[in-house]
């Protein structure tokens, strides 16, 4: 549930206030980086003590914990309004940070896309030479390490004549 400016500006002190002010809607924009996360560690600080603050005052009234400090008159309603504006505080801060990092992944994505468009622009307009003699040979050509052996087509003839042969005089025996 979201607080008025003036029930904030009641409940809170002057500087509480001032950081508080700070996340609101025209001015949470002026903020940079550091002076967000600078601000949310204070916002956390104080959200956290008054949470302790709204817990204690409730084992008070229930009777489970002695009273702290000196006199601190009161229920656990005021610290519980003022811990609610700190985390509303909180959450404004977190979605502008949010918002800062989004544009920039957004914007390193375009540019992203910008370079990948030119390169293929490029690309399409590729000068190739012509097609007349060039000083340059070329590639070397890399010699096979393969063993080349290579037999005559008269010595296979041979060879499979001779065995025709030897297997004739075999068969002859017979």
């Amino acid at each position: 549930m979201s607080v008025p400016c003036k029930f904030e500006r009641s409940l809170l002190s002057h500087d509480e206030h001032e950081t508080v002010r700070v996340t609101h809607h025209p001015t949470i924009y002026d903020l940079d980086d550091a002076q967000l996360r600078e601000t949310k560690l204070r916002l956390r600080t104080m959200r956290d003590k008054e949470r302790t603050a709204a817990r204690q005052k409730r084992r008070e009234m229930r009777g489970k914990a002695e009273a702290r400090g000196g006199s601190f008159p009161g229920t656990a309603e005021r610290p519980s309004q003022r811990m609610q504006v700190f985390a509303s505080a909180l959450k404004r801060v977190n979605k502008e940070i949010k918002r800062l990092r989004n544009l920039e992944e957004h914007a390193a994505h375009v540019e992203a896309a910008h370079r990948a468009l030119a390169l293929r622009r490029a690309a399409k307009f590729i000068h190739h030479p012509g097609t007349s003699a060039t000083v340059d040979e070329g590639l070397r050509p890399l010699p096979s390490r393969r063993r080349r052996t290579k037999i005559l087509p008269a010595k296979i003839g041979r060879i499979s004549q001779a065995t025709r042969d030897a297997q004739a005089r075999r068969d002859a025996r017979d």
